[in-house]
């Protein structure tokens, strides 16, 4: 179902969704309360939602939508707007799976990036069945433990859909420590990733912004990738520092996660942890390649807990995974492995 109160909008985003054999539009709604009347009448089984509409908005519908049907897979597309940044985030941690920036109504018709991203996203979102955890695949091999010799230096974390929520649980159960850096890439726009280090900051208890250039990677801070810019690891002497480029995207995204580790990777060696979170495509396995290669050491969520077993699943592939954790328990591991 496509809700959104532009009668052009619905229509260009149904074009858009139809052009694939895989997905077929049953329902459109022009707001939140029309959306909810739909879901009695028809079987849905992914909606994409618009935030800013009459008589009932977004944020009001979803949680009706979430209670009236758990495990909905949601998409929030809305126009890239600092307020709209900040309400999807919201969306985002009360259970919307993930978020589209949705183009200015004029440019929609050629915009080819949204296009490519919302089919993406409604097929990797829509293959899983409703209210059913997948599961793990049991015939990943695991890497043995790396030797705990090393005191690591810096934690390295990448995702993408669905994970803001864990990002912030992960940050909120860190807050003791470790006193470790901590590098975040997360696929984001760039007013997203501004507003996402806010609230790791919040959550965390420790300072955490948007990263910038030549800044030393210090002890007990979070450093977020920007949004449109790869977030990469250099020095300046001996000082491990942040270089941010903007070199083709890898894997169509820019920040990605590949970038990070593989610098990381080099400039840190053994010293390094990683942890792959929840997310569509590819993107970290190569990288988690170049931290084992390094003697670093690296987990991934597992398929149970992940919105889309995309990111974890394929650095779980390479078999030099330490192990493959529900989100509840990555934190543990982290505090174990830098001790």
């Amino acid at each position: 179902m496509v809700v959104d109160d532009s009668a052009i909008v619905r229509g260009l985003i149904v074009q858009m969704l139809e052009t694939s054999p895989e997905i077929e539009v049953v329902a459109r709604a022009s707001n939140g309360q029309v959306a909810l009347a739909e879901m009695d009448r028809v079987e849905i089984d992914l909606i994409v939602l618009d935030l800013e509409m009459p008589v009932m908005d977004g944020m009001t519908a979803l949680p009706l939508i979430l209670a009236k049907r758990p495990g909905m897979p949601v998409i929030v597309a809305s126009t890239l707007s600092r307020r709209n940044a900040r309400i999807s985030l919201e969306a985002l941690q009360r259970g919307a799976a993930d978020y589209i920036p949705k183009p200015e109504t004029g440019t929609l018709v050629n915009a080819d990036d949204f296009r490519r991203q919302l089919l993406e996203t409604v097929r990797a979102l829509g293959r899983r069945p409703r209210g059913q955890a997948l599961v793990q695949t049991p015939t990943v091999p695991m890497r043995r433990p790396a030797s705990a010799a090393v005191r690591p230096a810096v934690l390295a974390i990448g995702g993408s859909t669905g994970a803001p929520p864990v990002l912030i649980r992960l940050f909120t159960e860190l807050r003791a420590g470790p006193d470790q850096a901590i590098l975040v890439t997360q696929h984001m726009p760039a007013t997203f990733t501004a507003l996402l280090a806010e609230q790791l900051e919040r959550a965390g208890g420790r300072p955490c912004a948007e990263a910038r250039e030549g800044e030393p990677i210090l002890a007990g801070r979070a450093y977020v990738a920007p949004g449109g810019l790869h977030m990469t690891v250099g020095r300046t002497g001996a000082t491990p520092v942040i270089r941010l480029t903007s070199e083709p995207p890898e894997h169509f995204c820019r920040p990605a996660v590949d970038p990070m580790l593989r610098t990381a990777a080099e400039v840190y060696g053994a010293r390094l942890l990683a942890v792959v979170l929840t997310g569509m495509g590819s993107d970290g396995a190569e990288g988690c390649r170049a931290v084992a290669r390094a003697g670093g050491r690296f987990v991934v969520q597992d398929e149970a807990s992940s919105a889309v077993w995309g990111m974890p699943g394929a650095a779980a592939q390479t078999g030099l995974a330490e192990a493959i954790l529900p989100a509840s328990q990555i934190s543990q591991w982290v505090r174990e492995a830098a001790k």
